[in-house]
């Protein structure tokens, strides 16, 4: 049997990029251990969750690693809440959340220009209304999670990000009768929060200095903790997550990985690559299954730079040397959760390249690894295929059948 590493580059996925040549940024980017890994192995394109799904990286990893979204998946801040360390209760609330930056009563940044260490603004908007507990935590740049914790809350509510600049935030609403009391606690968190946020010193030094203040704070994806099987209980393997992101930590702690914490990485795209790569190398001496995750490629189709996109790529490409000295015993497969092409900034439905890389599997020939080349290769799937693949691959899939 082979070990697993699972390379997850977050909004790999692209479409041409006048900047670039009209190529997309995998195209363009120097990737000669991408294509040597390629060469090595079968190819192809993913669609994550199904085909033309313009999935988010929460349902697109938990499909990649077999947990069917439409049966466990509940929203995205409990993922957020538990990769930043909350402990999360039976009943609680969580959300993802987003500083931003909101001018004469419409939001003109939904990441107050990407703000980094808002732990002071987060801690002073932890409080308690109506017998509701608020916990805040910051995570990576703009990002923070909140948790509501008390009784009868119900996570049947709206969305206060709308999610455009040039529109106002939005109050919580409640999508039934039972979930009033907790969109009514909301909106009063919300308004104590932006006084807070308006009058707070972290704010006033942003401003002095010509940045933009993170003057609200939006809240999306409320869900309560799913229950999950354990990923050991699903395919017999100790598992390990190397990421920055709290997002991935959550999903993946919640399955039952161990979370390695990695010097210099800190889920944006100055991560340390060659640090990310050493500790996955060395994990395999322990774990079955390593999975990494690197945000820098996802932010960077956000932010609409194909040149950053690229950059990161190549820094990639550059530490993966010491992946290819494996095949003998590993696995190495290579995907995107979604695209985020620089041309749109946000998530599409657009198809994912994948490959797996091993010694001793037939190959399809494709000897480049981007869009357009995988193309050719053998597999047109979905992200509900990975894991059953994985499991042929790497010699551990139990017989169907007699």
């Amino acid at each position: 049997m082979k070990n697993i590493i699972l390379l997850i580059m977050d909004g790999l996925g692209d479409r041409p990029n006048q900047e670039l040549g009209n190529k997309t940024a995998l195209q363009a980017a120097r990737r000669p251990n991408l294509n040597r890994l390629a060469s090595n192995g079968t190819t192809g394109l993913m669609s994550p969750v199904s085909f033309g799904i313009r999935a988010g990286s929460d349902t697109s990893h938990l499909s990649i690693l077999g947990y069917d979204p439409i049966k466990y998946y509940t929203g995205r801040g409990p993922f957020e809440a538990l990769g930043l360390g909350i402990e999360l209760k039976s009943g609680d609330i969580a959300f993802r959340a987003n500083y931003a930056t909101v001018k004469d009563g419409k939001i003109i940044d939904r990441r107050a220009g990407r703000v980094k260490d808002t732990d002071s603004l987060s801690s002073d908007l932890e409080t308690e209304i109506d017998g509701v507990k608020f916990i805040v935590k910051s995570g990576v740049e703009h990002r923070a999670a909140v948790v509501m914790r008390g009784k009868n809350l119900s996570d049947r509510i709206t969305e206060t990000d709308p999610h455009s600049v040039n529109s106002p935030p939005e109050f919580a609403r409640a999508l039934d009768h039972d979930a009033q009391f907790t969109a009514d606690v909301i909106n009063k968190f919300l308004t104590r929060s932006r006084k807070i946020l308006e009058n707070h010193e972290f704010n006033k030094k942003l401003i002095s200095i010509g940045k933009l203040p993170a003057n609200e704070i939006m809240l999306r994806g409320a869900g309560k903790i799913p229950e999950i099987p354990s990923f050991k209980e699903k395919y017999g393997m100790n598992a390990a997550c190397i990421s920055g992101t709290p997002l991935i930590r959550g999903i993946a702690g919640l399955a039952g990985f161990t979370n390695i914490r990695v010097e210099g990485m800190n889920g944006r795209v100055d991560t340390n690559y060659k640090n990310i790569i050493s500790a996955a190398v060395s994990a395999l001496d322990k774990y079955d299954f390593i999975l990494i995750n690197i945000k820098g490629t996802d932010i960077a189709g956000h932010d609409r730079k194909p040149e950053l996109k690229k950059y990161v790529i190549e820094q990639v490409d550059s530490v993966i040397g010491p992946l290819l000295e494996r095949l003998d015993n590993t696995l190495i497969v290579v995907t995107g959760d979604h695209s985020t092409p620089c041309s749109y900034g946000d998530h599409t439905g657009d198809p994912v390249p994948v490959m797996f890389a091993t010694n001793g599997i037939i190959n399809d020939n494709v000897r480049c690894f981007d869009e357009l080349s995988v193309s050719t290769g053998y597999y047109k799937i979905t992200s509900n295929d990975i894991m059953p693949i994985i499991m042929s691959y790497s010699d551990r899939a139990e017989k169907y059948g007699a």
